[in-house]
């Protein structure tokens, strides 16, 4: 193992590690912009080739099981030309777990524009009928919706213990402020009388955030980030992608993003995601304590509700 000139703050066991893996000496390069999520760091290996290693700590016994799932959705869709970077390795030391995947020379989306949104409309038609892991977005996001729990709803259902953590922390999220609370309430109303859902096949990227993807002179070259991978309904990550549409340069887009939804899962399926997507959005900035954020959310998520209702 050896360092750049500004090596970032990473255990050297991980490394050393990755260097063991790989068979070859691993140098750290820096941060890269882009996510939500930190441990995306630039190395070189040996002989000069660029990648990526990303490391997080071990959260629970099953993380590495749950990062070869991943590497495993990674293979089965670049052979069906989505465009994700190739997983080079996968590892784990006692602390963390681990990745190393190929570096794409590209930047990470700041701001979407329509076409990019039009792009990636495109790019999440590939994950049509593509589902290859029983890891069900689509049930969960019903389960967040409306708030049943499986053993309630009287099905058989599976979750990481991440989802089992943060389906307990939407269901503390009225307990914040009357205002979330109205909104809390709504989305409830909105879902309550849905079905759980029939099963889908497709892929699910399940994080398609801007930060998560690049590109090269406004042409999508890569989505990554894709560690939470699984099965469920396309429409997931349209309904994600929709979410950071709500300007006006990006109304048109939305409109096509809203009406792509309808035609995929109807509209209580698209209630269903909607919901799931203002509840997630709600959650993250009240557990990290962003208190700033969450009027803009809760605004966000009323007129995400109106336009849905407009379109019944």
């Amino acid at each position: 193992m050896h360092q750049g000139a500004h090596p970032e703050e990473l255990p050297a066991e991980v490394v050393d590690d990755v260097a063991r893996v790989v068979g070859a000496e691993v140098t750290l390069l820096g941060r890269l912009p882009g996510g939500l999520n930190g441990g995306a760091m630039r190395v070189q290996l040996a002989g000069g080739a660029s990648a990526v290693l990303k490391a997080v700590p071990r959260a629970h016994p099953s993380h590495l099981d749950e990062t070869l799932r991943a590497q495993r959705v990674v293979e089965h869709m670049r052979k069906r030309g989505y465009p994700t970077p190739a997983w080079l390795r996968v590892g784990a030391t006692a602390t963390h777990v681990w990745h190393l995947m190929d570096f794409v020379d590209a930047a990470p989306v700041t701001e979407l524009t329509p076409s990019v949104v039009e792009q990636l409309m495109e790019i999440v038609e590939l994950q049509a009928g593509q589902a290859s892991e029983p890891y069900d977005h689509w049930s969960y996001a019903w389960r967040v919706a409306t708030g049943q729990e499986s053993a309630v709803a009287g099905l058989d259902f599976s979750e990481t213990p991440e989802q089992s953590l943060l389906r307990q922390s939407v269901a503390r999220l009225s307990g914040y402020s009357s205002v979330v609370s109205a909104l809390v309430e709504r989305v409830r109303l909105v879902c309550a009388d849905v079905p759980s859902p029939r099963d889908a096949l497709d892929m699910v990227h399940a994080d398609l955030i801007p930060g998560n993807v690049l590109v090269r002179d406004g042409a999508v070259v890569a989505v990554v980030d894709i560690g939470n991978a699984g099965s469920g309904t396309r429409a997931t990550d349209l309904t994600t992608l929709q979410w950071h549409t709500f300007s006006d340069p990006l109304d048109g887009a939305r409109r096509r993003l809203w009406r792509r939804i309808l035609v995929l899962v109807g509209w209580e399926g698209a209630a269903v995601l909607a919901a799931t997507q203002i509840l997630l959005q709600l959650e993250w900035p009240i557990r990290l304590g962003r208190h700033d954020v969450v009027a803009g959310v809760v605004k966000r998520g009323h007129r995400a509700l109106d336009e849905l209702n407009a379109l019944r």
